[in-house]
């Protein structure tokens, strides 16, 4: 009987201490702590943003020296590859021989010529005396034959005789300008066999660096084919470089590059030209970069570096920070008195994996490490300081 009585007072027994429970606040201990955020500062920083650039080192100006004559062998080599040179030092002689052939025989052509001359004029003497006195002559026959002393024959063989010297002091006239003319003639081939000495001394036309050497000693020079040397001009090299398209509209004629050469060197340089086309198919822009001389820079090297494309002082946060939409807007979560804003701001430059904010943030604000999406204007936070920075902050404790 008493068991009985006891199951049933057990049901009411239970449901009153449910009733009970659920009437109970829960301990404020079980509310669920507000999630932990890495923050930092925003801080003015130098921003500086570069395009990587990638190409060859070429010269700036290319000289190729080839021989000026023909046919003549080369007998000296006087610089090798590599060599400094300045403009007009000589660089290779060719053969003598033929010019001196050439020129002893132009020596005895004008010495010909000026026999030539002295004898014209010794002909054009005797025939102006000839020809007055054969003018003489035929006066005097005039003057006879008015007399009656001197019959027509005699006045017609007097006539002959001064008109035949009238032609024979024309031909001596012009065996004179025949032996000038060719006087003229062997004194210019004079000057001429002169040019082609002065030219087989094979000269440097500017100064520069010898980049390759294909003459050879006993070779014939020809000006057709390949040249006998390479000169650097003025031993300046450049870059020929190549940049994605999406960069080419920033980049200015003046803009500095740092170029990263052989067992980390750096060499700096200026943008000098910027071509105006962009390949179809790899769509990279073309640039040349005139670099600071170097003697160790070697054309057909391969070079990387950046160009600097702006600079700019300016508050700046990590990349990750910043957080875009869809619609391209940029936000970063702000963080104060444990609330976290949602804030959109106007970024600007990006390098070295920090954002330039050029509206909408104050130096000095703390922001969210690692922008993400999961949080919510107005989230309650925890924030705690990167590990180098608590680190910090406790060494100078």
């Amino acid at each position: 009987m008493r068991l009985l009585r006891l199951f049933s007072i057990l049901p009411l027994l239970v449901s009153s201490h449910v009733i009970h429970a659920a009437e109970v606040p829960p301990a404020s201990g079980s509310t669920a702590p507000a999630p932990a955020v890495t923050i930092v500062a925003a801080a003015d920083r130098e921003i500086v943003e570069k395009a990587v650039v990638t190409g060859t080192l070429v010269p700036r100006d290319e000289i190729l020296v080839a021989p000026e004559i023909e046919g003549y062998r080369i007998t000296e080599l006087l610089v090798e590859e590599g060599a400094e040179v300045e403009k007009g030092q000589v660089l290779a002689r060719l053969s003598l021989e033929m010019i001196a052939t050439q020129e002893a025989a132009n020596v005895a052509a004008i010495a010909k010529a000026q026999a030539a001359i002295v004898q014209a004029r010794s002909q054009i003497v005797q025939s102006e005396a000839a020809q007055i006195e054969a003018n003489l002559s035929l006066e005097r026959a005039r003057s006879l034959i008015k007399t009656g002393n001197a019959t027509a024959a005699v006045l017609e063989q007097r006539v002959s005789a001064a008109q035949g010297g009238e032609g024979r002091l024309a031909a001596a006239k012009g065996g004179l300008q025949l032996a000038e003319a060719d006087l003229a003639a062997a004194r210019a081939q004079s000057n001429e066999i002169a040019l082609r000495r002065a030219r087989t001394d094979i000269k440097a036309p500017d100064g520069g660096i010898v980049s390759r050497r294909t003459a050879r000693i006993g070779a014939a020079a020809t000006s057709t084919g390949e040249p006998l040397f390479r000169l650097i001009a003025r031993g300046e090299i450049e870059l020929e470089g190549e940049v994605p398209e999406t960069w080419m509209p920033r980049i200015e004629r003046g803009n500095i590059v740092r170029l990263e050469a052989d067992q980390g060197r750096i060499v700096t340089g200026k943008v000098r030209r910027i071509d105006p086309e962009i390949d179809r198919l790899t769509r990279l822009g073309k640039i040349r970069i005139s670099l600071d001389r170097d003697p160790s820079l070697r054309i057909g090297a391969f070079a990387r570096g950046k160009v600097e494309v702006a600079r700019r002082d300016s508050v700046a946060v990590p990349l990750s920070a910043v957080l875009y939409g869809i619609d391209g807007s940029a936000l970063v979560y702000v963080v104060n008195d444990g609330t976290v804003e949602a804030r959109k701001v106007v970024s600007g430059l990006a390098a070295d994996g920090f954002m330039e904010i050029r509206d909408g943030l104050r130096s000095g604000e703390a922001v969210v490490a690692r922008a993400s999406s999961f949080l919510r204007h107005g989230d309650r936070v925890r924030p705690v300081q990167p590990k180098a920075e608590a680190a910090a902050s406790v060494t100078s404790r």
